[in-house]
């Protein structure tokens, strides 16, 4: 990548007040037309063509000077790659390290230069190997180019992925969160302490990107020694990283901020300060395994800020899992599920169509029982056909003839049946995996399958039902025409509500997941007793800033707040005495806003009407699993 020096706004300031002007007078300016201006006022300036960035940092040094008061419209219009954000809120995804992971998947690739079955080439793992994996580092990089290209900072759904979290040691999660936070908090406050960070990476990370990468390749068909043999001799051990830190300690010195180590209380305090920061965690993501989900570890992911699981299904038939050594039985997966659902969490499922064994037909009917059985039935879903990379042990089978990856009308088949048979309540998050045409050995490398899926849908006159599909992005909202509308289907020992405001041709403005669990259900922790658990609230468009609105826009105008009364009625309907809330640390004031006081774990509402010692009952001969038109 060039560097590109920072341009000196005072040198350009009569060019680029030329475009300002005429971007902030002309609300219709679309992409192309601003292009057209920039290059047009280039051939005057010097030939200096500005870049969105530059016009950005312009208008915020010039907004209320040379130019009108500052403009958030303005802004919009300047801004880079929007829909990155008009799904309401800004995603920051960032990379644990390498480490040894609990599978020995056969499609999972084994780039000992990323965590388990990341590659290196990979967009977002480039990002993290450039920063060390260190999630201050990460976090802020993110931080600075969302605000560089015109992106809303304040409310971020801060996504951890990377291997199996809940196998790498308790004391560095707590620190990876922490220092995310650390993150968070610095850029809220216009600081930054990259410099500090880089000066103990440089002094002790295995992973500085100032020094060579293992030149060390993994080849699936012939391998010698496994990922986890091979990280675990490429890196420091967690044993001699402790015993280290241990000794520096001991010896009365201070922690370093790449030591990977930070207590409870620390990252506590992390959360408190984040519930009135200017950079606020809205929603909390890491992905695991089933087989490695208890009740405490449930719990113990809920202490960290978790609000959504990122799990991997990937396939719902015992036979393709044992021939794939996934580990873990289809058990495993309802028992982790019914868990989730118990605790209030978002369920993110990944699922793989494509894996040995399977064939199209038999992935139709798997598809089929993710919403079918009601122990599975995920919020959110992606869809990553199996791709072949040649670090994968699934080299030998395809080598053999007894794999070989769909033709491409196969998988368009395939994902045109999925994309049908998808419900509303569930959104397609993802179709196809990110993975760069170069690694793949054979089969699929067009990245824009779902648009393909969709035009093919298209030209049939059909469309996919799913959440992600309808979202009203960047189109203006009609509150008076928005209905809400309710949705109940079984799922793992109880009830859920999907309650969403639509528009007449079904796009979705608004949603609320609430949980009603089974009269017989126990609790999964004493504070959810007696409780139904608000487990999502979201609001679709593109972000708008904490405490702002703008005309015809869903975010800021009360639809979270009518949808949160609404669930609490259907509560108080099932009998139930609470209502409680899965909330991020960064929305706990809105909820306290909204009646609800601060338990240990989550937020609470009593119900009108209700004891404390009530149970939920009522709702579940009283209602069928239909939805139900309801006028706000």
């Amino acid at each position: 990548m060039t560097f590109r020096p920072a341009l000196d706004l005072e040198q350009h300031r009569a060019a680029l007040l030329t475009i300002l002007q005429a971007v902030a007078a002309d609300a219709t300016l679309t992409g192309q037309r601003l292009d057209r201006l920039v290059r047009q006022t280039g051939r005057t300036a010097g030939g200096r063509i500005f870049s969105r960035d530059d016009l950005l940092r312009a208008y915020r040094a010039f907004a209320g000077e040379a130019l009108p008061p500052f403009d958030p419209a303005v802004i919009e219009r300047l801004r880079m790659k929007p829909v990155r954000t008009s799904s309401g809120v800004t995603p920051v995804t960032i990379l644990t390290r390498p480490y040894p992971c609990p599978g020995e998947c056969i499609f999972c690739p084994n780039d000992v230069r990323m965590p388990k079955s990341y590659l290196s080439d990979e967009p977002g793992a480039q990002r993290a190997a450039q920063n060390a994996f260190d999630p201050y580092l990460q976090t802020m990089t993110r931080l600075r180019a969302f605000f560089n290209t015109g992106h809303p900072t304040d409310k971020i759904e801060l996504l951890i992925l990377g291997g199996t979290w809940s196998f790498y040691p308790e004391s560095y999660q707590i620190w990876f969160v922490r220092r995310a936070f650390d993150a968070l908090h610095d850029f809220g406050r216009g600081e930054d302490r990259s410099a500090e960070v880089w000066q103990a990476i440089h002094e002790q990370s295995p992973f500085d990107p100032a020094q060579p990468a293992p030149n060390v390749r993994l080849q699936g068909a012939a391998l010698h020694e496994s990922y986890n043999q091979t990280v675990q001799r490429l890196y420091a051990s967690e044993r001699q990283q402790a015993a280290r830190l241990a000794a520096q300690l001991a010896a009365g010195g201070a922690r370093r901020p790449t030591d990977e180590f930070a207590t409870w209380q620390e990252l506590e305090a992390a959360h408190r300060e984040n519930e009135a920061a200017a950079v606020r965690c809205v929603g909390l993501v890491i992905e695991t395994r089933p087989d490695y989900l208890t009740a405490e570890e449930t719990l113990r992911l809920r202490r960290l800020g978790a609000t959504k699981v990122q799990i991997g299904f990937q396939s719902l038939d015992d036979r393709i899992l044992r021939l794939n050594r996934r580990g873990h039985t289809t058990q495993a997966t309802r028992e982790a599920v019914a868990l989730l659902r118990a605790a209030g969490f978002k369920i993110h499922a990944h699922w793989m169509p494509n894996l040995y064994g399977a064939t199209p037909d038999s992935d139709r009917d798997d598809y089929d029982r993710l919403f079918a059985d009601p122990a599975y039935r995920p919020d959110e879903l992606k869809i990553y056909p199996c791709s072949l990379i040649e670090s994968a042990e699934l080299m030998r089978p395809y080598q053999e003839g007894r794999w070989r990856p769909y033709t491409h009308d196969e998988l368009l088949e395939l994902l045109m049946a999925c994309f049908r048979r998808t419900p509303e309540y569930c959104r397609l998050t993802r179709v196809i995996r990110d993975i760069p045409g170069t690694d793949i050995v054979d089969g699929n490398r067009t990245t824009n399958f779902r648009q393909l899926v969709e035009q093919a849908l298209a030209a049939r006159g059909e469309k996919s039902a799913d959440i992600r599909a309808r979202e009203v992005r960047f189109r203006p909202v009609d509150m008076d025409e928005l209905r809400l509308e309710t949705t109940l289907y079984e799922a793992a020992g109880g009830r859920e509500a999907f309650l969403q405001f639509i528009a007449p041709d079904r796009s979705i403005a608004a949603f609320l997941r609430l949980r009603l669990p089974a009269p017989e259900a126990a609790p999964l922790c004493a504070e959810l007793a007696g409780a139904a658990i608000i487990r999502e609230v979201h609001v679709y468009g593109q972000a708008v800033e904490i405490g702002g609105s703008q005309p015809g826009r869903a975010q800021h105008s009360g639809l979270g707040a009518r949808l949160i009364e609404h669930a609490a009625l259907l509560a108080a309907e099932a009998g139930c005495a609470r209502l409680s809330v899965i909330s991020a640390v960064g929305t706990r004031a809105y909820y306290r806003r909204r009646g609800f006081s601060d338990g240990a774990l989550y937020q609470h509402r009593l119900l009108a009407g209700s004891s404390d010692q009530a149970a939920c009952g009522n709702m579940f001969s009283a209602r069928v699993e239909q939805p139900e038109e309801k006028e706000w």
